[in-house]
């Protein structure tokens, strides 16, 4: 699992972990904004008329309404992103990769419209009378070429698993693990149940659910998130100062927290804004190509509205409660991944500068930002561990980007008494749990911001009853993407298999080691949205000619 983890990071280093894929997001969001007139502003409230059925026709084709395609999409975006994936941004890049996550956001809002308004001009009415859109059929267009098509709909069926899928319910179990003490594998089997239950019905059953659930679970979270905030008023303006002031230079080392570079701010800013709201992904494209909406630039105008509340609203709420708790520079007890965990030959301290800057330079190196460029060695050898405790002076042990504390060893459930040995910073023996104090991150840590004061353990259940919400439904809109470029490439009658897939692989990846199932998903967001994005840029004329011709007939 190591071995594999270490070549998703080689590739995402490549991908969205290179300077050219933040670059190439962000740049073809400000040439649409430019180019179309800065529509995410121009067209945000007409978006909003729009949602309250003020220009609904009943005779219109479709098989949802405007409100339950946004919904939908909604769904399909606000999940594990808001909650973990926030919290995952500040662990690695600090408080400055919000501010890049907002940048996204807003560029994002235009990259969607046109997306969007793309993929339902191009939608097609399959044989049994059902909607079908998405990039797969423009990109078909715009390359003049159906395998073109084929490889985004290929790429988009494994984007479901790995980014829509297998992230929620990886969090979903380890919250109500940590809560509630649920097993992962009894998680993931009754959730995969539901999850069957409901994708069979198609996106009409889809949409009507999602629709209920969006509403429910902003409610609990916001009131949840609010409680939190207001408890910390104090600290809401420096946690601000903190976003703003290290943009440009970096998050600086604070408590457990050993700081980020540049380069990790803005590359887990864009890629969290990414993952979040979908913007130039291609995916929530899918769910508006069914709406019953008169000019396909009128659904267009809705899906503005999608990464500002997604972004700009959800994800900033859960950054502020991370911040203004201060539980992102805390050290929890938790047991150790083995995939986040090294061994260094050498003692190191926080409170030495020197130290704290060799370990952010190791950090960077292990996420392929760098190479050979700090003094940080891995150990190998044998240790000497007495009733669980570490003998040897001149050892570290790090685990989630931070110097863990009061570790103790474990064998088969009893502390363990005896001889490790250590291979280039890891325990050979697979058998050995490692428990201890240390950084956390995803959506153990926005948990623990929202149980640190008034709400006690109380926070801690909101977090829980939110993502199991937030994701669960996030989960069944993918399903939907995946179904739609199955149908693409195969037909109707492969449907039910790649459903009974993603159900599989939604039960599997409760019990998969966290940091591996969202690596995956970086790699996998990624290589869906580059060919996405080349096309939109194929069709900007077109694009052009819609949004003029509404303008003129309005």
């Amino acid at each position: 699992m190591v071995a594999f983890n270490d070549f998703l990071l080689l590739l995402d280093g490549y991908l969205s972990g290179s300077w050219w894929f933040p670059a190439f997001l962000i740049g073809i969001g400000i040439f649409f904004t430019a180019y179309l007139g800065f529509p995410q502003f121009k067209f945000f409230a007409h978006g909003w008329r729009i949602v309250t059925g003020k220009y609904a026709k009943d005779e219109v084709e479709g098989e949802t309404t405007p409100f339950e395609a946004l919904t939908t999409a909604m769904s399909g975006a606000v999940g594990t992103g808001n909650i973990g994936g926030v919290a995952l941004a500040i662990w690695i890049g600090g408080p400055a990769a919000i501010f890049w996550m907002w940048i996204t956001a807003i560029f994002g809002m235009t990259t969607k419209f046109v997306e969007v308004t793309m993929a339902h001009k191009y939608r097609t009415t399959l044989s049994d009378g059902s909607i079908s859109g998405g990039p797969m059929y423009y990109i078909e267009k715009s390359f003049n070429k159906r395998w073109a098509g084929v490889l985004f709909a290929a790429l988009m069926m494994i984007c479901a698993i790995g980014s829509g899928n297998m992230p929620q319910i990886n969090n979903i179990a380890s919250v109500l693990d940590s809560t509630f003490t649920v097993p992962k594998l009894a998680t993931g089997l009754i959730l995969g149940s539901m999850l069957w239950l409901i994708i069979s019905g198609g996106i009409k059953r889809i949409a009507k659910i999602a629709s209920k659930l969006v509403p429910i679970m902003a409610v609990i979270y916001f009131g949840g998130a609010l409680v939190v905030v207001i408890e910390n008023y104090q600290n809401i303006i420096p946690s601000f100062h903190s976003i703003f002031s290290q943009v440009f230079s970096g998050s600086a080392a604070a408590g457990g927290f050993l700081g980020a570079s540049f380069a990790m701010s803005l590359k887990l800013g864009v890629a969290r804004g990414l993952y979040s709201n979908e913007a130039g992904q291609g995916s929530s494209p899918i769910a508006h190509a069914s709406a019953k909406t008169e000019h396909s630039v009128e659904q267009g105008m809705v899906s503005i509205l999608e990464p500002f509340i997604d972004t700009i609203v959800v994800c900033s709420v859960t950054a502020i409660v991370i911040l203004s708790s201060g539980a992102w520079i805390q050290k929890y007890e938790n047991t150790f991944e083995r995939s986040s965990m090294a061994i260094f030959a050498g003692e190191y301290s926080e409170s030495n500068s020197k130290d704290v800057e060799e370990l952010s330079k190791y950090i960077l190196d292990a996420r392929k930002f760098t190479s050979n460029t700090t003094a940080v060695k891995n150990f190998s050898g044998n240790l000497t561990i007495v009733e669980g405790d570490l003998q040897q002076d001149g050892i570290t042990i790090f685990h989630n980007n931070s110097i863990a504390e009061d570790v103790t060893f474990y064998k088969n459930g009893e502390i363990f008494d005896g001889s490790l040995e250590i291979l280039n910073g890891d325990i050979k023996d697979s058998s050995i749990i490692v428990v201890g104090k240390s950084l956390i991150h995803s959506a153990e840590l926005t948990s623990k911001a929202f149980g640190s004061g008034v709400l006690g353990k109380y926070g801690e259940y909101i977090v829980a009853i939110g993502l199991l919400l937030f994701a669960f439904s996030t989960a069944i809109a993918w399903s939907y993407y995946g179904d739609r470029s199955t149908a693409y490439i195969f037909g109707e009658n492969a449907v039910p298999w790649y459903r009974m897939i993603y159900v599989l692989c939604f039960i599997a990846a409760a019990i998969i080691d966290t940091t591996v199932v969202w690596n995956i998903a970086y790699v996998v967001v990624a290589l869906v949205t580059i060919p996405n994005l080349f096309a939109l840029f194929i069709l900007r004329k077109e694009m052009k000619d819609q949004v003029s011709n509404y303008v003129i007939e309005k």
